[in-house]
């Protein structure tokens, strides 16, 4: 990652990647050239040579521990430079967060990612700042300007948020790729995929400009209990969307769920209920296991519980074909094995119950199989 990848986050941080707290520089001062050469990042790069890890980086090795597929792994099959003589001279690979611009309340989210959230993290006393949206590049000509060759020569873009599609800075950038004549990267996307048209872009008529598009649709279930952990979606509107995007066969669609205590039980489902829709492939689904807030995580489950979640996953994995999704649901049950964290989930019984009691809200039916 350190070689290929940059990544802006939160305030114009340029960190290693979106989960370990790696910090290069800060775009809001500093060139990519600057911090793609700068001291941080040479420090990471001399250490992965020496095929040394950094306990920054734990939550990739966790998932690879538990036998699940890291994000680390997913950029070796991705990119392949793996020799130091290989190393590009600027990024190929940008995932860029403009803001924290979202339109939905998911419960495992937070006001960081999602300005959406800022009333509730007011009551919660857990928002970030005193202004709904926080801008992580403020002035988007001066970044493409100061990262211009490496934005052209871009392999790929992964736009997460916030949410991207309510994010007008990603459609500006898009429209620049466009007009530069670089639309060879690939673009994907981490979406709640809640909305095709924004204000005056058209994304079916920007896509096609593409060679490739994958979209990793944020559904964590259907139905009440989707719209119970991701508030605000609307599991007709992600149906409609679907159904919209079936004549242009270059866009690729998976669901990639987040698990978490909400979920956990229904995934299996999910991918069945998806399956026969019509939404996905065989091999359509990614999954995503939530570490933190530690209070959703699926390892604070009491013993019992767990379990069930296992007998209910066996029972699936015996009548699926694809030994990819059975690969994926074991590294699910892996992870959820492989620490016990019970004591912590009272306090998932009570940071759930005080956000139900702010939005006016409780389980729907489904998590009562829990």
């Amino acid at each position: 990652m350190p070689f290929i990848h940059y990544h802006v986050s939160n305030n114009g941080l340029a960190k290693a990647c979106c989960v370990a707290n790696i910090t290069y520089g800060n775009t809001s001062n500093q060139t990519l050239e600057e911090i793609w050469n700068g001291e941080n990042i040479t420090q990471l790069r001399n250490k992965f040579s020496k095929n040394e890890t950094d306990p920054r980086c734990f939550v990739c090795h966790k998932i690879e521990a538990s036998g699940g597929k890291s994000i680390r792994l997913e950029t070796f099959d991705k990119f392949d430079y793996r020799n130091i003589e290989d190393e590009p001279k600027l990024p190929i690979y940008f995932d860029i967060r403009f803001s924290n611009v979202c339109n939905f309340r998911c419960r495992t989210c937070w006001h960081g990612a999602s300005s959406k959230w800022f009333n509730d993290a007011k009551m919660l006393n857990t928002n970030i700042g005193e202004k709904a949206i926080i801008k992580n590049i403020e002035d988007l000509d001066k970044f493409i300007s100061s990262s211009h060759d490496a934005l052209l020569g871009a392999e790929e873009f992964y736009f997460a948020g916030g949410e991207p599609l309510v994010t007008e800075e990603h459609y500006k950038l898009l429209e620049w790729l466009i007009e530069n004549n670089s639309t060879k990267a690939r673009l994907r996307y981490n979406t709640n995929f809640s909305k095709l048209v924004f204000k005056n872009y058209d994304l079916l008529d920007l896509w096609s400009h593409f060679e490739e598009v994958e979209l990793l649709a944020s559904i964590d279930a259907s139905n009440a209990l989707g719209e119970y952990i991701r508030k605000d979606m609307d599991w007709n509107v992600i149906l409609k969307n679907r159904e919209l995007i079936k004549s242009h066969p270059f866009i690729k669609f998976k669901i990639a769920p987040t698990v978490s205590i909400l979920n956990v039980f229904q995934i299996p489902e999910l991918y069945e209920e998806c399956l026969q829709l019509q939404m996905i492939g065989e091999n359509d689904l990614y999954i995503n296991i939530l570490e933190r807030p530690s209070y959703y995580n699926v390892q604070i489950l009491p013993k019992e519980i767990k379990l069930r979640v296992v007998e209910k996953y066996l029972m699936h994995m015996d009548d699926n074909k694809s030994q990819q999704i059975n690969k994926a649901f074991q590294s699910i049950l892996d992870y959820m094995m492989e620490e016990d964290r019970s004591d912590l989930y009272k306090l998932f019984l009570d940071k759930n119950s005080m956000l139900d009691d702010l939005r006016g809200e409780q389980y729907p039916s489904e998590l009562l199989n829990l």
